[in-house]
């Protein structure tokens, strides 16, 4: 699946108003204002350069061989909303544990 804003973006766009729960179990929803994604629990919006930084960290996390394992790992504002509508959205994926098991 593309990674970049320019495919990310318009699939946000298709899924404000859905119901997403944040890491804690919060529900919650977002809507999109043109560069501007505001999430209903927040006072604050996340710009669409927020979340195209959050999709080049990913990318670059993935080269070195480190997931994505929750939303401290995504380090930008507003990572507690958008580490799991994009899991959700099937543009995060959680890491096979299985991969790290070690093999006698």
């Amino acid at each position: 699946m593309t990674k970049d804003i320019d495919f990310v973006w318009p699939l946000l766009q298709q899924h404000q108003g859905e119901t997403f729960y944040t890491a804690k179990g919060l529900p919650f929803t977002y809507t999109i204002r043109g560069g501007e994604l505001f999430v209903d629990r927040r006072s604050k919006s996340i710009t669409i350069s927020t979340v195209a930084n959050a999709l080049e960290k990913n990318v670059a996390l993935e080269m070195d061989g480190i997931p994505i394992t929750g939303p401290k790992k995504i380090g930008c504002y507003g990572a507690s909303y958008l580490y799991p509508v994009l899991l959700a959205l099937g543009i995060f994926t959680i890491p096979n544990s299985s991969q790290n098991v070690n093999v006698i």
